[in-house]
């Protein structure tokens, strides 16, 4: 299908994404409303909106909403239960709850789209909580999840290739807990879907998300008037409409197909394009001011990022996503640049007051 009439068909179909034919070898899901889909994570902003295709698609019969606050997209399929994956007991409730709601597919978005200082909380979030989830899946015989994850836990170096595969070691600095517990939450995941478990294990690696509605740190980035970027680097940047992320996630819950998938839009931009596009200006630093400064603002809570993020402004780390195109029938609408741009027009928006601030 070409690009424009693939966003004809989005403006089409209620929930913005684009109805695919099943990928080769894909296993398509009965048609029947009997379907049971668990969302952790389910007042995230990839949570609520799935959450809202999935209440539009007729063979779903009930959505299972865990987290802490109610989503605002459930409806009357949605039974909404408060849980905190940090909690001791959450293994034990989440598996009741999986149990008595007899969950087919579990979709696990409880991850933290942007840094954050409480690191304790996040590894119990990310880590913890992973190995509740998968201690639930395997209580209640759950035989199939579906797993978030970013293709920045490939990590920014000067030595990567121009495009990084699946198969590339995950090698983000794990003294930074935003990486560490990212990557350990996916090795507990592999090891719950190691052969000969016979269970439905699918990695999503999605990049930067951006869009109009998106809060995350490269959507705080880009909204600073002046940008920082390191003097004398211009690395090329590449993200994924969050239209595209979501389309993405859905895609993985209608099909069983097991591995790990880069979800990448087409296309790569250099920063200083970028920071154009978003209609910014640049700020370039020299690398050994950028540290300091950057560490400085980031434990005065005055930075969205802390400085381990100073690698992405150098090195390139932009991910293959034809696996995804092969394997599961994924095809982005949007590009590199559309998402950017489509960002840029709702910020302006926010600039001049006539949008109000997207919530975090």
């Amino acid at each position: 299908m070409a690009r424009g009439r693939q966003k004809e068909a989005k403006k089409a179909i209620p929930g913005g994404t684009v109805a695919a034919l099943p990928p080769p070898g894909a296993v398509t899901r009965p048609a029947a409303a009997t379907r049971s889909v668990a969302v952790t994570g389910a007042r995230s902003f990839l949570g609520k909106n799935l959450i809202g295709l999935l209440e539009e698609d007729d063979r779903i019969g009930r959505i299972v909403s865990l987290d802490i606050e109610r989503p605002e997209t459930a409806g009357q399929k949605t039974r909404v239960y408060d849980v905190d994956l940090t909690q001791p007991t959450a293994e034990e409730r989440v598996a009741e709850i999986f149990t008595a709601e007899r969950v087919d597919v579990v979709v696990h978005l409880a991850f933290l789209a942007s840094p954050t200082h409480a690191t304790a909380w996040a590894h119990e979030l990310e880590s913890v909580g992973t190995l509740h989830v998968l201690n639930a899946c395997r209580r209640s015989k759950v035989q199939k999840l579906v797993m978030w994850s970013q293709t920045v836990l490939y990590g920014a170096h000067p030595t990567n290739p121009n495009f990084l595969s699946e198969r590339h070691p995950l090698r983000a600095r794990r003294e930074d807990p935003f990486f560490a517990d990212k990557i350990e939450a996916e090795s507990e995941a592999m090891r719950f879907g190691k052969p000969g478990k016979r269970r439905v294990i699918t990695v999503l690696r999605t990049a930067p998300i951006l869009g109009p509605t998106v809060n995350n740190y490269v959507s705080q980035y880009l909204s600073r008037r002046l940008v920082p970027t390191i003097l004398g680097f211009d690395p090329l940047m590449q993200f994924v409409h969050e239209a595209d992320a979501v389309a993405a996630i859905k895609l993985a819950v209608d099909h069983d197909v097991p591995g790990v998938f880069n979800i990448v839009a087409d296309g790569v931009l250099p920063l200083s394009t970028v920071v154009k596009l978003a209609g910014r200006v640049a700020l370039p630093l020299p690398r050994p001011l950028a540290g300091p400064v950057v560490s400085a603002l980031w434990f005065a809570h005055l930075s969205e990022a802390p400085p381990a993020l100073l690698d992405y402004l150098q090195y390139v780390c932009v991910a293959d996503g034809e696996q995804a195109g092969r394997a599961m029938g994924f095809s982005p609408v949007y590009t590199t640049r559309e998402a950017v741009i489509d960002y840029a027009s709702a910020q302006h928006l926010r600039d001049v007051r006539l949008l109000p601030e997207t919530p975090a």
